[in-house]
């Protein structure tokens, strides 16, 4: 987990474009940035994707049309999304947002080729056999 950077730019405007999917963020220092709300949520700072350690990241699958339903402030530092899949335990400091924002590109390229590594898909679907919930 990044400590908070009280250097980063803070948001002076968020902006959720439902028809495109993207988050446009746009800093105090001038930067501008469009988060894919599928980066947002395959990055999702939560446990349940981050794991509790290095090397138990969980990779997202079928998120290519994941929405933001809702976007709740957390203190003057952070947001809480709440995506269409339900997924809602992931808080997006400033800084955790302005580094996905800066590193976009190479973290989508690791994303996709993770995926292809793991022969699964962006597109919504069932869920490989072994990542199924088992039943009770």
């Amino acid at each position: 987990m990044r400590s908070m950077d009280t250097n980063t730019p803070q948001p002076t405007e968020i902006k959720l474009h439902q028809k495109s999917r993207l988050m446009e963020l746009v800093f105090s220092d001038g930067s501008r940035f469009e988060l894919s709300y599928e980066l947002l949520r395959v990055y999702s700072p939560s446990a349940e994707v981050r794991g509790h350690g290095p090397g138990q990241e969980v990779l997202q699958v079928g998120k290519g049309e994941v929405d933001i339903s809702n976007l709740e402030p957390v203190g003057n530092y952070a947001v809480q999304p709440t995506f269409s899949d339900g997924h809602s335990t992931g808080i997006y400091s400033w800084d955790y947002l302005f580094w996905l924002g800066t590193n976009r590109d190479t973290l989508w390229r690791q994303y996709l080729e993770r995926l292809e590594e793991a022969g699964a898909s962006r597109e919504p679907g069932p869920a490989p056999f072994e990542q199924r919930p088992k039943s009770k």
